[in-house]
C-alpha cells in the first residue's frame, strides 16, 4: 500500500520503519496505527527481512503519544473498542511477531509511544529521550498494554509511580530501570540498532522465532512458559537450521542458515 504517515527502508536483512508525522511529534492516529499494522505484516512475510527497527522522524520524538483529538468525544463503548482494536492490530501484534523488533527511541516516547516501544522486543534510547505514561492527567489510564508491560519491565512499584504521577523519566533513568538496553547519542542510535540487528541476522531466524514465542509465554497467565519452551525446543530439531547449525559447529565453520 502507499503509506502517508510512515516509510520503510530496507538494508540487507534489516528493515527500518520510520513514523513520519513530525508536525504532530509522530503521534499515533488511526491511520498511522493501520499503516504500521500493514507494514509489520508485510515485513513479517518478507523472507529477506530478519530484523525490524522502528523509530520516529526528526530529533524530537519517537512517538509523543496518541492523537487525542480523535477520541476526546468517545463514550465507554467506543473507548473500549479503541483499546481493544489498537492492541489487536498493533501492540500485541508487534509483541508476538516472529521477527525481533527493536525500538530506536530517539526522543519523546509518551503514552501510546512508550506502549509501542514496550511492545517491541527491546529498546535503545538516545540521551534526549523522555519516557512516560501521562494518561491519568487526561482522566484515562494507559490503554494499549501499558499497565501490563511496564510492570513486567521495571517492576510493580516503579510502574505504579510512573503511571500515577504521570512523570516523565530520562533515558538514564530508563536504563537504570531496565526499560531500555542502551543509551547513546542521537546520531549513534540507528547505527547501534543496525549493529545489534546484524548480530541477530547471523543467527537462526527459525530458532529466534521459537525463542520469542517461549519468552512471551512466560508472561501470559494462561500459558505454561516451561511447557511452551519444551515444545519449541523440540520443534527446532526438525528444522534445516538445526542441521546446518550443528553441522557447521562440528566442521568448525560459520553456519549459513537457510531459515527453514
Amino acid at each position: 500500500m502507499d503509506y502517508e504517515n510512515i516509510y520503510i527502508e530496507e538494508e540487507g536483512s534489516i528493515a527500518t520503519i520510520t513514523i513520519d508525522r513530525p508536525k504532530k511529534l509522530n503521534a499515533l492516529n488511526k491511520q498511522t496505527i493501520h499503516e504500521l499494522h500493514v507494514a509489520f505484516k508485510e515485513l513479517e512475510e518478507d523472507k529477506t527481512v530478519k530484523v525490524i527497527l522502528i523509530t520516529g522522524s526528526g530529533e524530537k520524538a519517537f512517538v509523543a503519544g496518541a492523537d487525542i483529538s480523535e477520541f476526546s468525544d468517545f463514550g465507554i463503548a467506543k473507548g473500549g473498542e479503541l483499546a481493544a482494536k489498537g492492541q489487536e492490530i498493533l501492540f500485541d501484534f508487534v509483541e508476538n511477531l516472529s521477527k525481533p523488533v527493536i525500538a530506536a527511541v530517539n526522543g519523546f516516547a509518551l503514552g501510546g509511544g512508550l506502549e509501542l516501544a514496550m511492545a517491541c522486543h527491546f529498546r535503545v534510547a538516545s540521551y534526549n529521550a523522555k519516557m512516560g505514561l501521562p494518561e491519568v492527567t487526561l482522566g484515562l489510564i494507559p490503554g494499549y498494554g501499558g499497565t501490563q508491560r511496564l510492570p513486567q519491565l521495571v517492576g510493580k512499584g516503579r510502574a505504579f509511580e510512573m503511571i500515577t504521577t504521570a512523570a516523565m523519566i530520562s533515558a538514564e533513568q530508563a536504563l537504570d530501570y531496565g526499560l531500555v538496553n542502551y543509551v547513546v547519542e542521537q546520531e549513534e542510535i540507528l547505527p547501534l540498532c543496525k549493529k545489534l540487528a546484524g548480530k541477530i541476522s547471523n543467527n537462526s531466524s527459525v530458532a529466534i522465532s521459537q525463542a520469542i514465542k517461549a519468552v512471551n509465554a512466560g508472561y501470559k497467565s494462561e500459558l505454561n512458559g516451561y511447557a511452551v519452551e519444551i515444545d519449541a525446543f523440540g520443534k527446532c530439531f526438525g528444522t534445516n537450521d538445526f542441521k546446518e547449525g550443528t553441522t557447521a559447529f562440528l566442521e568448525k565453520r560459520k553456519a549459513d542458515f537457510p531459515g527453514s
